[in-house]
């Protein structure tokens, strides 16, 4: 497989030290140093987690926001009408509607990161359950997305706010920022996550609950981050 990778991704693999596992800090530093790439990477956070996804009392999920942003430009979409609408708008939505906005999602519009709906439009916006809810774009009260308050959630998510969700084996992946960030920036932004995400312990889950964290650009290997450090978050 090693073969199959770019000379740049090879040169990187080299810096990582496979059987080691690094301090949160120690993985930003060395992350920095690592080859770039033409594009600006995301940096991810990925968290293998002592649950059972099957299990709908194991769940976890959540938000978190991040002190520096994610560095991503967020379109966001907002199913409101009357003064929601309006400040919405206001607060920077690209797309603000109701009616029109669902048929138009109904036909296959998704060019949007985040759906927000005022908790009156949720009747008709559920029949989108199936069109939203495969790219979990659909809005939810538990992560602050169906709200009367829509100017708030959409400044939150532009300014950098991001979601987790377990996925079906088990792991937790989260966007801690650019690779052009500063390592205090990713620092201060992985840190957040990695709190937020140790708050999200389900009261049912046992045993050891972060049984590995790896930090991560796109186009760059792994590196083992120890948890032990936040455990007691």
């Amino acid at each position: 497989m090693q073969k199959n990778r770019s000379k740049r991704y090879r040169a990187a693999a080299e810096q990582v030290d496979r059987n080691k596992t690094y301090s949160f800090s120690d993985a930003v530093s060395t992350l920095k140093k690592l080859p770039p790439t033409k594009f600006d990477q995301t940096v991810t956070m990925s968290f293998r987690l002592g649950v059972d996804p099957k299990q709908s009392d194991q769940m976890v999920r959540g938000t978190c926001p991040l002190p520096h942003g994610s560095g991503k430009q967020v379109r966001v979409l907002v199913f409101a009408q009357g003064a929601a609408a309006q400040a919405a708008k206001d607060a920077g939505a690209e797309y603000v509607g109701y009616e029109d906005l669902i048929k138009k999602c109904q036909e296959g519009f998704q060019d949007f990161d985040v759906a927000i709906a005022t908790p009156g439009t949720m009747a008709e916006v559920r029949k989108l359950g199936k069109v939203l809810g495969p790219r979990g774009l659909m809005p939810n009260p538990k992560i602050g997305t169906v709200t009367e308050d829509t100017a708030k959630a959409v400044q939150e998510v532009k300014a950098g706010r991001v979601e987790f969700k377990l996925d079906k084996n088990g792991n937790v992946a989260v966007p801690v920022g650019k690779f052009s960030f500063g390592e205090n920036q990713l620092l201060e932004n992985g840190t957040a996550i990695i709190e937020a995400v140790v708050r999200a312990r389900p009261a049912t889950a046992k045993g050891r609950f972060v049984e590995g964290m790896t930090l991560a650009a796109t186009m760059s290997p792994g590196l083992p981050v120890d948890p032990s450090p936040y455990l007691g978050v």
